[in-house]
């Protein structure tokens, strides 16, 4: 499984770089982006309450 941001509707909040900090940062620009490598099956919890909390939808789990 791999976390993907859409940088056109994150608001930069940082809440899912709060929940799970070892899959969502912010970058440069204050936007959420997620790490380029699959998740970790004992992150996928984390990685579904980031995208679950993210008030704008903008975080997807393929």
């Amino acid at each position: 499984m791999k976390a993907c941001v859409d940088k056109d509707l994150c608001i930069g909040c940082g809440l899912c770089a709060s929940i799970a900090s070892e899959i969502f940062f912010l970058d440069d620009d204050g936007k959420a982006s997620a790490v380029k490598d699959e998740i970790a099956d004992g992150q996928i919890d984390e990685a579904e309450d980031a995208a679950s909390s993210c008030p704008v939808a903008a975080i997807s789990l393929e």
